[in-house]
């Protein structure tokens, strides 16, 4: 055995990082998971996302034409106008449902869900 496995033996981590041997807790040092949504051929994937809370998700647009990345209740988050190769990321700190669509394209719709 490694002294990777020997030190970790035993301990209790989610996929999101979490310590369950610590209710709630995360471990020391570790950082905030981040998440990519690709937008590519007019389209967000995936089009359902599930993070816990404090995940941030970043938005990479692959396509040929701007996109915009915009929460439904156009305050929650809103990018600018992402070229290709742009970015744009946001911290989901509260649990809940966050559908959002490309103000561009509004037939382009996906949801983000906290929990």
């Amino acid at each position: 055995m490694d002294s990777w496995n020997r030190s970790n033996r035993g301990s209790r981590l989610r996929f999101d990082g979490r310590d369950q041997s610590k209710p709630g807790g995360r471990r020391s040092g570790q950082r905030p998971k981040t998440v990519e949504i690709k937008i590519d051929n007019f389209s967000f994937g995936p089009m359902t996302l599930t993070v816990s809370p404090g995940t941030t998700v970043t938005w990479i647009n692959n396509d040929d034409v701007p996109h915009t990345v915009v929460s439904e209740d156009t305050t929650t988050f809103k990018s600018k106008a992402l070229d290709t190769g742009d970015k744009f990321s946001y911290t989901f700190a509260k649990p809940g449902k966050y559908p959002y669509f490309c103000s561009v394209h509004p037939k382009m719709m996906a949801e983000i869900v906290v929990q």
